[in-house]
């Protein structure tokens, strides 16, 4: 029997959005969408919650999540990877005798995560020689017609060759979703998340959106209310 585990990395220390990890989202702590879809799913023996930080421990655990530390200092700063992060989590867990063979990290700052999309990527990764599969969506521009603004203030097409190409004749392009990530620990490779031995998940845009700014939590405060509204007349 496989056994699964997911990890929700969460610290104290946000800067742009003071305490963004609990802050209220449309009147419930924002890191317990991702840790009541996660327990919805039935996939893991453990949704844990790794974080500096004693409020965010606690609400995480209300949540139904395990915090079974808290996390060290040098571990919560702005350079700490996730994947550092994830890698502490499980060597705590083999140190105490628990071995997993698929791990999904799950970002806090995804309130929009759906149970159909998490079971779907461990469906497929599990059925695979893959090592990852994550969560991503298409780019709602081509980026082939993208442009930067150089220091004089002037534009420069990045591809300028595709000037005159139609949108249509472009190949599509996607991003990541920044959603769910997850990882067969049994199977070895030396590629980025972002290679071949990734499956995409692709989600529909409007369940997508970086919450990084102020900004970035009034629209997604806008399109979690829309998205409700519009389940409720389907429902």
């Amino acid at each position: 029997m496989k056994k699964v585990v997911a990890i929700i990395p969460a610290r104290g220390g946000s800067k742009r959005i003071p305490r963004k990890n609990i802050k209220l989202f449309h009147g419930k702590p924002l890191i317990s969408y991702s840790i009541e879809v996660a327990l919805k799913s039935k996939l893991f023996e453990k949704v844990i919650v790794s974080t500096d930080d004693e409020e965010i421990a606690k609400i995480a655990i209300e949540c139904g999540a395990v915090v079974p530390f808290l996390r060290p200092k040098e571990l919560s700063d702005d350079f700490t990877g996730t994947g550092e992060v994830i890698n502490h989590v499980l060597e705590y867990l083999k140190s105490v005798g628990e071995n997993y063979n698929f791990v999904c990290t799950i970002y806090a700052t995804a309130p929009f995560l759906d149970e159909k999309y998490l079971v779907e990527g461990f469906e497929k990764l599990k059925n695979s020689n893959a090592k990852n599969a994550f969560s991503c969506t298409s780019m709602p521009f081509p980026i082939q017609r993208t442009f930067k603004i150089t220091q004089d203030e002037r534009c420069e097409m990045f591809f300028p060759e595709h000037f005159k190409t139609r949108s249509q004749d472009l190949q599509e392009a996607y991003q990541d979703a920044g959603q769910f990530y997850w990882t067969n620990l049994d199977v070895e490779s030396e590629e980025i998340i972002f290679g071949k031995d990734s499956i995409p998940i692709i989600l529909p845009r409007f369940l997508v959106q970086d919450i990084d700014t102020l900004e970035d939590w009034a629209r997604a405060e806008i399109m979690y209310e829309v998205i409700k509204k519009t389940k409720n007349k389907i429902d």
